[in-house]
């Protein structure tokens, strides 16, 4: 869960301070009156003493009234709203069906990557030997948003063990228990990376001799956990400083020099080096989301299985046990590649960022925590190996003869064992219209019940030195059914034209199907073809002007040129002839002259930037008697929506777009209602209430199903939930890149690929609209890694083909309505400056719906504003408090009152179309409770003011009389004296 922030905090208390000021002029101003009192008269002293302590009481009442319903409203709404802190509630029947969603994507997201001998299921075993301290301390989420909430019961590997009938020694949990808990503060600002481990000399020959009597079968767990933070998973362990990874012995260091946090370390080594000697049947399992290198697997024949579990939520470890008593056939394929060695991969010296020497000034710092800043420095990262990502590099290289396949592949892509066996038989191409039509026959032929995946890929046709292409490309992926022995399913594939194109950025700068021949191929993975058939393409078919793709609003053509930088990127030319070249780290130390002026952050930017001359100012404050639900349904071209916007303020306006953090704002002038956003990916969680739902399996797992029915689900689920606690905006799913393996976010995003990515992501989102949930897929775009203010190079049809074809299906396939931009800068601008939302997401995809920065801070993070967002396509600010550069710099500029307007209407379009107005909107902006007590106290404050200063009035008066009554005494004594002396 994304925690309250430091830099929130701070941005708070600026919002406030100019209330505390004047609060605090009050109080001196008082005092000084007060003291000067002596100077008046006994009835005035005491008349202005009594109102120098009443007039700050007042004050401190009245300005902390302010406070509440001004600066801090929108944080009270969203921590007390009775709606989503109290009555708002999942019930438990919701939540047992998440729970069997959860644990059903579990079974098929979990992957079978070894099973020798048929070692698996453990039909006549009932007794395990747990080695590993992440058999007793697994990881079950990623950290950040990525987190599950704490308020449901975790069930633990050792106990979804249990639960299928297994028993496990208990000698060795408590050797492991001894070791202490996982670091709970692995969070957002504080990465740490050890890796706890008992060392050989503690498996004494006692220890291993009762755990041979205990059970002939050994199950090694290692764990891997990453989250969302400031740095991914570190290249290097050797240079890592003490405070952020503990050698498990001192006798030794745990890694060598150049080897990562993707490898075993000398004492898990040697732990699987004691086990393998004294155990032949050995079960290895990997709870993690980023592929590890696995080599040992292959040195140790007695691993005869292997399985990768990452992070399963709260009770994905039930399927665990399932799968190993065979009560559950596992069905899930691997999302990424995993390698022997990824120093060899091509984005091994590319994977880091590099800080630009000469930008230094810029450098921005952020607290985060009281005391504590984090310094982002502007640096970047090249994308040098353009197209081929993750497979597409290594069955393309493997093709050309660039690499050895098998000694450098060690699982590929779309890999995933069964305890039963299929068949697989393709029937002729069809030729239909816009489309290629076939079917796929898959038959049982093992004797145990299961499903199977068809995976489609394409080999399109290539000269060489000409356009970049892969030799192989998902491009269709589905599910069978559960299939009883001999039993068969016959699968339908319809595989749309234009998705056999590749974009040329340099030439025709257009999608082109070029003429020749394209192979289409079922395989059990990217590797290994079951069969193929032809399709030729007899001429050139340029989807350029005039003619766009069937799936495009208008041509997809270059938007992003100045992206692609001065990189030398990856070709395919002359059997990767530049490989060297292109994939050395980088040198460059300095960001080129020609960028640099066009490089800026908040302290340097010109808010007036985009301000047009031209512009009118729009009508506002108008009288035309609309109300926001009488639009819902209606299409973003009604005429309508012009007189709605009419009848708002610039203020209206202004609220609206500043302060969307976790919420849309009420606008009384047009009947909007507020609504609530939440976080995240697996679990539903509100940051303000501290109420969640169940954790779900990390977006991994549910990739490595390959089932579009199950994303589908999963959506459904989170959306009923999420309706439940009183939410109809969801910060989720993830739809960005594994471009590496070390990213620190790959478990809250998919796949190395785009296509899967978008098959699960895409019916994510159209489970959750169906329950009336927008989802914000993110994060808009490249943001692959933890690159908060991080400069991404990377050519146009990288971006298309690869990173950005996820956010694509969502919209097209999923209907998207909502997207949250990343933090990082692409070329020379912030992300959400490029203009790449209305350019690409809505002209050529049809995008309707809202864009939301990633969280905004009391700074913009130092590069995000208003000024620079709203004219590009973001509409709103992931912010809670109206103040700052989340507010437009002029808002009597008609430039930016038209930002404003526009930003608003998607906004509005969004949420209309939601849950939020299932009724009407009839729940319209009720006033909550705690403003309502907030009023109470005012006017009784109000009464009790009066009260008081009739009562100091009267008090006075009375001082006043008695002291004239005094006065007049005297003097007549004193004429009466004088009387008689004369």
């Amino acid at each position: 869960m994304l925690q309250i922030a430091w830099s929130d905090v701070v941005g708070v208390i600026d919002a406030i301070k100019w209330y505390l000021v004047v609060f605090a002029l009050i109080v001196i101003a008082a005092i000084i009156v007060a003291a000067l009192a002596h100077l008046w008269s006994v009835p005035v002293r005491k008349l202005v003493r009594s109102n120098a302590i009443a007039v700050p009481l007042v004050a401190l009442v009245a300005v902390v009234s302010m406070i509440l319903t001004g600066p801090m409203s929108t944080l009270l709404n969203l921590s007390m709203n009775s709606d989503a802190a109290g009555k708002a509630k999942i019930s438990d029947a919701t939540t047992a069906q998440a729970g069997k969603v959860a644990r059903s994507i579990a079974g098929e997201g979990f992957v079978l990557l070894k099973n020798d001998d048929g070692l698996l299921p453990l039909t006549d075993t009932k007794k395990l030997n747990l080695f590993g301290w992440a058999s007793e301390n697994p990881v079950y989420g990623g950290t950040g948003s990525g987190a599950i909430n704490a308020s449901y019961d975790i069930q633990s590997l050792k106990e979804g063990l249990h639960k299928a009938g297994f028993q496990t020694n208990d000698e060795l949990s408590s050797l492991y228990s001894k070791l202490g808990k996982r670091d709970s503060s692995n969070s957002t600002f504080n990465k740490g990376w050890s890796l706890p481990e008992v060392t050989a000399d503690r498996y004494t020959d006692d220890v291993m001799a009762k755990a041979k009597a205990f059970s002939d079968t050994a199950v090694i767990t290692l764990a891997r956990v990453g989250g969302e933070g400031y740095n991914d998973m570190p290249q290097d362990m050797s240079q890592l400083p003490a405070d952020k990874y503990r050698n498990n012995s001192d006798k030794y260091a745990d890694f060598q020099p150049g080897e990562s946090y993707l490898q075993a370390s000398r004492t898990e080594r040697d732990m699987i080096d004691l086990v393998c000697k004294n155990f032949d049947k050995v079960i290895f399992l990997y709870n993690g989301s980023n592929p590890m290198q696995l080599g040992f697997l292959r040195d140790h024949p007695q691993i005869r299985a292997a399985l990768w579990v990452p992070a399963p939520g709260n009770v994905g470890f039930d399927s665990l046990g399932e799968i190993l008593s065979g009560r559950i056939n596992p069905s899930g394929r691997t999302t990424d590649t995993f390698l022997y060695d990824m120093r060899k991969a091509p984005w091994w010296n590319n994977a880091a960022a590099t800080d630009y020497e000469n930008l230094k000034s810029k450098a921005v710092s952020l607290p985060v925590a009281k005391g504590v800043t984090f310094k982002l420095k502007p640096s970047y990262i090249n994308y040098v190996e353009g197209i081929y990502v993750g497979y597409k590099y290594y069955e393309t290289a493997a093709s050309e003869g660039a690499i050895d396949y098998d000694s450098t592949v060690q699982f590929p892509f779309g890999y995933g064992l069964s305890y039963t066996s299929f068949s697989q038989k393709m029937s002729d191409i069809k030729d239909v219209g816009d489309s290629l039509g076939f079917a796929v026959t898959v038959t049982n032929t093992g004797s145990a019940s299961g499903k199977d995946t068809v995976e489609v890929y394409s080999n399109p046709p290539y000269t060489n030195g000409g356009l970049e292409k892969a030799t192989a490309n998902l491009i269709a992926l589905k599910k069978t059914r559960l299939l009883d022995p001999k039993q068969s399913q016959t699968i339908k594939v319809s595989i749309p034209k234009e998705r056999l194109a590749s974009y040329d950025y340099q030439g025709h700068k257009a999608y082109v199907l070029e003429r020749g021949a394209y192979e289409i191929s079922i395989k059990s993975d990217s590797h290994h073809v079951i069969d193929h058939k032809d399709y030729t393409v007899d001429k050139d078919v340029v989807y350029g002007k005039g003619n766009p793709r069937p799936s495009d609003k208008t041509v997809a053509t270059n938007h992003i040129d100045e992206v692609a930088g001065d990189v030398n990127y990856l070709s395919r030319k002359d059997h990767f002839a530049n490989y060297e070249q292109a994939t050395t780290a980088p040198a460059l130390k300095e960001l080129p002259k020609k960028y640099v002026d066009q490089y800026h952050t908040n302290a340097d930017f010109d808010r007036a930037t985009y301000t047009r001359k031209q512009d009118a100012m729009p009508t506002t404050g108008a009288k035309n008697h609309l109300k926001l639900a009488q639009l819902r349904g209606a299409s973003a071209d009604d005429p309508r929506w012009d007189k709605l916007l009419d009848q708002m303020s610039v203020k209206d306006m202004s609220d609206l777009t500043s302060m969307a953090g976790f919420q849309t704002a009420a606008v009384d002038s047009i009947g909007k209602v507020a609504t609530t956003d939440a976080d995240g990916p697996a679990a539903i969680n509100n940051n303000f209430t501290k109420k969640g739902s169940l954790g779900f399996p990390v977006a991994v797992v549910l990739a490595n199903t390959w089932s579009a029915d199950l994303a589908r689900q999963y959506g459904e689920i989170m959306g009923k939930m999420a309706r439940e606690m009183g939410i109809v905006g969801w910060y989720a799913p993830a739809m960005n890149t594994h471009r590496t393996s070390i990213g620190g976010r790959n478990f809250e995003y998919f796949s190395e690929d785009g296509e899967l990515a978008g098959v699960i992501g895409a019916n994510a989102v159209a489970g959750a609209k169906s329950k009336g949930v927008y989802a914000y897929i993110k994060h808009f775009a490249l943001y692959d890694s933890n690159a908060m203010m991080v400069s991404i190079w990377s050519n146009e049809q990288a971006a298309r083909e690869v990173y950005l074809r996820p956010f694509e299906m969502s919209v097209k396939q999923g209907k998207a309505d909502a997207t949250m931009v990343g933090w990082d800068y692409v070329g020379t601008k912030w992300s959400g400056e490029q203009g790449w939302i209305n350019t690409i997401m809505r002209n050529e995809w049809g995008f309707k719906g809202m864009a939301l920065t990633d969280s905004f801070g009391a700074d913009g993070r130092g590069f995000m504003n208003a000024d620079n967002a709203l004219p590009n396509g973001v509409d709103a600010m992931l912010s809670t408090y109206g103040n700052g550069p989340n507010v437009v710099d002029n808002p009597k500029s008609p430039s930016s009152v038209k930002y404003l307007r526009q930003a608003s209407k998607h906004i509005l379009y969004t949420v209309v179309n939601s849950g939020a107005y299932d009724d009407g909107g009839a729940k319209a902006n009720a006033m909550p409770a705690w403003k309502k007590m907030v009023i109470g106290v005012d006017v009784l404050t109000a009464i009790l003011a009066i009260a008081a200063e009739v009562l100091f009035i009267r008090r006075y008066l009375r001082r006043r009389s008695q002291a004239d009554a005094v006065v007049t005494g005297r003097g007549d004594l004193t004429d009466q004296n004088g009387q008689q002396e004369s």
